[in-house]
């Protein structure tokens, strides 16, 4: 266990470093945007080459892929639901943050530090199911609560997850490993490389996300906003940890998993429908510090 608080506590240090570096204006939080870029384009697909270029996959691993979207579509209605009695602006913005969770950028360097590859490959297959959440059903809730009905074509859905580069990649990997290709050498040895710098660079970004200016007269919003997701989660996560008759990693993968943040594209999402940015970052940002405490508290008391 003190490995475990030992990389935690280097991965805050990191996090704070990013928010420091921002605070000093040595680099600016609009930089994210192209930390952002590299990550997703390059070193995380990196990752997940060397994490799936020789997994023998198994029936388990494939339901964790089913499991994170009946998972995300229940809290997509569950969501709705309660903010039913809500303005359509605000059944909008909490629908599309409650159902999908921040895989890639957010648990990928925790679970590499932690548990390595055998980690990252569970989390790998539960972040394709959760892309589909992420990059379809929050999309298309974002689209219709906004009065932007007439943008969600299948169309632009397709081509949204089309651009998701690393859904991409864990299809290709899937693909690869399903019909026995092995990849050559040299593409394991400098992915593995460039796959070294994706924990660093992004606790760097969450640093820099951080913000602690909060969006003030949103208070019980936001409250029930919490209660509902980390709700739903927690629930769900202890009653997977306790009853079902699988292998440990896997009920910890759906435990943690259900309690991760917002992920980041319900900011893009705001600004391209017309939600209110400053609730939606508010919001987003208290998910990200709850999610921290709430993993290192079931860490320590289960692992």
């Amino acid at each position: 266990m003190s490995g475990f608080n030992e990389q935690f506590i280097i991965s805050i240090v990191i996090i704070a470093i990013g928010y420091v570096l921002k605070r000093f204006s040595l680099v600016k939080e609009k930089d994210g945007e192209g930390i952002a870029r590299v990550v997703f384009n390059l070193t995380l697909p990196c990752l997940i080459i060397v994490t799936f270029s020789d997994v023998d996959f198994s029936a388990s691993l494939f339901y964790l892929v089913i499991i994170a979207f009946i998972y995300g579509v229940i809290n997509a209605v569950l969501a709705l639901m309660v903010f039913r009695n809500h303005p359509k602006d605000i059944k909008g913005t909490f629908g599309m943050m409650v159902p999908g969770l921040n895989i890639g950028l957010f648990a990928y360097p925790l679970v590499e530090g932690l548990f390595g590859f055998d980690g990252l490959k569970y989390f790998g297959m539960f972040d394709v199911g959760n892309a589909f959440i992420v990059f379809g059903l929050s999309y298309i809730i974002a689209g219709v609560y906004a009065g932007s009905a007439g943008m969600l074509e299948t169309r632009s859905i397709i081509v949204k997850l089309s651009k998701s580069i690393p859904l991409q990649t864990y299809l290709m990997m899937c693909l690869i490993n399903i019909i026995g290709f092995e990849l050559p050498d040299i593409v394991i040895d400098v992915t593995s490389v460039i796959s070294g710098a994706n924990m660093p660079l992004s606790l760097l970004l969450l640093g820099l996300y951080l913000n602690f200016s909060f969006a003030k007269g949103y208070g019980k919003l936001i409250a029930k906003f919490l209660f509902t997701k980390y709700g739903i989660g927690l629930i769900a996560g202890f009653a997977c940890y306790v009853w079902l008759p699988v292998e440990e990693m896997f009920k910890f993968t759906l435990l943690i998993g259900f309690i991760l943040p917002t992920p980041a594209s319900v900011l893009p999402y705001a600004i391209m429908f017309g939600y209110n940015q400053r609730l939606v970052g508010t919001a987003s940002n208290i998910t990200m510090i709850i999610s921290f405490i709430l993993i290192w508290l079931i860490v320590n008391l289960i692992v």
